[in-house]
């Protein structure tokens, strides 16, 4: 059973308001697919409102624009500030781009304008968003899903970047 027209406009308690309305008409024992809606926190939401699938552009469309999502919050890596920062993007993460590339060279490929750029931006934001899914699915079994949604929800939320004016075009 598919979920659509909502992240078009609403506010997100509207949207939440919707998805629990929602929900409770459709069958416990059949998967729910909100379609559109891709804020890490918002699919955290949505999984407790019992929602089991989702689709958004999001983690590319970020990854595109130079927006990373971690483990401990949204970073613009065009930003100055990660000029000759040699950490990984998130230390927390096992995708290629962390597992090998620095903030600082990756920030290089997006102020080159490197297509390479926008392919790891892309890679690193969808192994984040299944590491979160499959952290959640734990959580879940492991019946700590809302205390942990909570934590999680305040940690990614975060924005890591100082100064927005500092990006570079």
């Amino acid at each position: 059973f598919a979920i659509g027209g909502l992240a078009v406009g609403e506010s997100t308690e509207e949207m939440y308001e919707i998805t629990d309305f929602t929900t409770d008409l459709l069958p416990e024992n059949k998967p729910r697919y909100l379609m559109g809606v891709g804020r890490p926190e918002n699919l955290l939401e949505a999984i407790e409102r019992g929602v089991d699938m989702f689709d958004c552009v999001m983690p590319t469309r970020n990854g595109r624009n130079a927006y990373l999502f971690t483990s401990k919050g949204v970073l613009s890596i065009k930003n100055s500030q990660f000029k000759d920062d040699p950490s990984p993007v998130d230390d927390e993460c096992d995708c290629y781009l962390c597992q090998n590339f620095s903030r600082a060279y990756l920030r290089h490929l997006f102020v080159a304008k490197e297509i390479l750029a926008l392919q790891l931006a892309s890679i690193h934001n969808l192994r984040f968003y299944l590491n979160l899914i499959s952290e959640a699915r734990k959580m879940i079994l492991e019946d700590k899903f809302t205390e942990w949604k909570k934590e999680k929800v305040e940690k990614i939320s975060q924005k890591l970047t100082i100064n927005k004016e500092e990006i570079i075009d």
